[in-house]
């Protein structure tokens, strides 16, 4: 089944992106069916593993967002 909510910024990129998500907001998901919010969730609500992921495919959020790395 085609999930038409979902859809990748480059074909080998590991996150999947929500289509439609609230104005302002900015929402992904690794596996479709846990939904990050960019805002709220980065880096705290992730595994390490997935902050790794998320910081090669967005390298202009990772530098925005350096200060919340501890």
């Amino acid at each position: 089944m085609k999930d038409d909510r979902f859809y990748k910024e480059h074909n080998l990129d590991r996150i999947w992106w929500v289509k439609d998500s609230p104005k302002g907001e900015w929402e992904f998901s690794f596996d479709k069916q846990k939904i990050y919010n960019m805002f709220r969730d980065y880096p705290h609500n992730m595994t390490p593993a997935q902050v790794r992921i998320f910081d090669r495919e967005n390298p202009f959020w990772a530098e925005y967002f350096k200060d919340r790395r501890v």
